[in-house]
């Protein structure tokens, strides 16, 4: 999209924050402790960083349940240009084909990093990787980890590599609720944790440079994948200070999740169907066939609305894993098993009930090519992040290899801005405590939302349907008073529908009933701050045509 820009305010531009020297005072604090986290953790080191953790370390993070692996190009007949070339095919024409290349290309070095922190890779008799093949992917690429435990292998072997450095401080049981600003920075971070007596205690941590690496917003769905804890909230704090939120609308929906009624829902990796699982509906038929050349192989966004029409038609769907894995599926994919059985499901014997469920956020806090967002001492890492390199839809199993790649290039780039080697401040700051009397109004606010999400802002969206959302969600956020938790879940939610109302298309995660084509118009990306959403909040229900056409001259002129 080409447009005349000299008549536009720059402000509407995402531009990363310029080169400033780091602040004075306070470490490098990362907010989350999961792969992004960890790794530009190391990366980071010597220099002194905090890592806040709301779970004690190796718990609560999405990286330890990720069970397919990490995508790179190290087959003998693969290249990273080949990996680039997938990765925006599958983005749907919205993917920053500079970032897919450098990615790719800087894969194989991150992976050779994982080897050297200790992580055991599985391999062939031969010594070469063992790499398995997943959705939309045209080689073998995967590499994974005693089959489906890549994630946790990873995490924990990144979690004794953290606490064994020096330079590493961590704080467990703490979450990141506010950045405090000072002259237009970011200086430091409001962190709350559970006192004594029901107590909420707030405590303030300065910061030279924050990076949050808080993971995705499944948990804003009534069904997902994720853990508790990925409720979008650092992409409504970095909103509150400022910073530019990207491609907020695209929601990736894993279409096999284990249909057990359990929350979170458990996964049925895609890996299963690499190895030749198929999908079958209640009448046994295998309803892919028809829709994609390559069938249960097909793009993530393909699959999930297949299997969500399926299901809304009243035929069950089942992922068929007896045929292809059968009796090794016990040894070949031992997680995934166990969370059968669990359910009471024997998927050696019989087929797998399966449900789309919320799963990766393509959006996030927009960043450059170095994790710099828009605001300056502020870097993002992660599924927090949006990069510009999932597009549309991601490409399966490139979220831990985004989360490495720029993590170290977020790492690079904050270390070239000066710090010194020892901890500046030590001491957390006390600020205040209460006691939160909102306990039941919460639990039942949250469910408020959950529902509002998955209904109205899930697999299939309308106009009429996001705009009755909009207006939930900002009164779920009015009516949540000092509670920022449930503040932070509603905002993050209301940039998702608001950017799914101005796309009025239908591309990749995104499926709009009422506007089924993809638009050459809306091939790119979408950039909103706090003041967009808030406008649109006011007034859904009368989304002008100049919001629209400022919203898509936003997205084209960052391009």
């Amino acid at each position: 999209m080409t447009d005349d820009h000299s008549s536009r305010p720059a402000s509407h531009v995402f531009q990363p924050a310029h080169d400033e020297p780091l602040a004075a005072d306070g470490d490098v604090v990362i907010i989350g402790a999961g792969l992004a986290g960890l790794f530009t953790a190391l990366k980071l080191s010597p220099m002194p960083v905090t890592v806040v953790a709301a779970a004690p370390l190796g718990q609560g993070a999405s990286t330890g349940w990720a069970q397919g692996g990490v995508a790179s190009a190290m087959g003998s007949t693969d290249r990273p240009e080949f990996h680039a070339a997938d990765t925006i095919a599958a983005g749907a024409g919205t993917v920053d084909e500079d970032v897919a290349r450098f990615v790719a290309e800087e894969g194989p070095d991150r992976i050779a990093d994982l080897i050297g922190y200790g992580v055991p890779f599985d391999r062939e008799p031969d010594g070469t990787f063992a790499l398995s093949r997943e959705a939309a992917h045209s080689h073998r690429r995967v590499a994974h980890v005693s089959g489906d435990r890549t994630g946790a292998s990873i995490l924990e072997t990144l979690v004794a590599r953290v606490r064994a450095t020096p330079s590493i401080r961590v704080l467990e049981g703490y979450e990141a609720d506010e950045l405090l600003m000072a002259d237009d920075r970011v200086e430091g971070v409001r962190l709350v944790r559970a006192g004594e007596h029901g107590q909420e205690v707030y405590e303030y941590v300065p910061a030279c440079a924050v990076v949050l690496a808080t993971g995705g917003v499944g948990a804003l769905y009534a069904v997902t994948t994720n853990p508790a804890y990925a409720r979008g909230e650092s992409i409504a704090m970095a909103a509150r200070a400022g910073a530019v939120i990207a491609d907020a609308e695209f929601v990736q929906f894993h279409p096999t999740a284990i249909d057990a009624g359990l929350d979170p829902a458990p996964l049925a990796t895609e890996a299963l169907r690499g190895e030749g699982a198929t999908l079958i509906n209640s009448l046994g038929e295998r309803f892919m066939l028809p829709l994609d050349p390559r069938a249960e192989l097909g793009p993530r966004d393909v699959v999930a609305r297949a299997v969500f029409k399926e299901i809304a038609e009243g035929r069950g769907v089942f992922l068929d894993c007896r045929t292809a894995v059968g009796a090794h599926f016990p040894a070949a994919f031992p997680t995934v098993y166990a969370l059968c059985r669990n359910a009471g499901i024997d998927p050696v014997t019989e087929p797998i009930p399966v449900a789309p469920a919320a799963h990766y956020h393509m959006g996030g806090i927009a960043t450059d090519a170095r994790g710099r967002s828009s605001v300056p001492g502020l870097w993002a890492v992660g599924e927090v992040a949006s990069t510009g390199l999932h597009g549309a839809n991601r490409l399966a199993s490139n979220s831990l290899l985004e989360a490495m790649v720029f993590g170290a290039r977020a790492a690079a780039d904050i270390a070239t801005l000066g710090r010194g080697t020892r901890h500046t401040r030590t001491d957390l700051q006390r600020v205040g405590d209460i006691v939160p009397d909102h306990s039941l109004s919460r639990s039942a606010a949250v469910a408020r939302l959950r529902k509002t999400m998955s209904e109205d802002v899930g697999v299939v969206r309308s106009a009429a349907g996001l705009k009755k959302a909009i207006t939930t969600l900002r009164d779920i956020e009015r009516a949540a008073g000092s509670d920022r938790v449930l503040a932070n879940m509603a905002l993050a939610a209301r940039f998702i529908a608001v950017g799914a109302l101005l796309r009025e298309e239908s591309r990749g995660a995104q499926l709009r009933s009422d506007f089924t084509d993809t638009n050459p118009q809306f091939a790119h990306r979408a950039f909103l701050k706090l003041a967009d959403v808030d406008a649109i909040g006011n007034r859904p229900t009368a989304v002008t045509d100049a919001a629209l056409s400022a919203w898509q001259w936003q997205a084209g002129a960052a391009r």
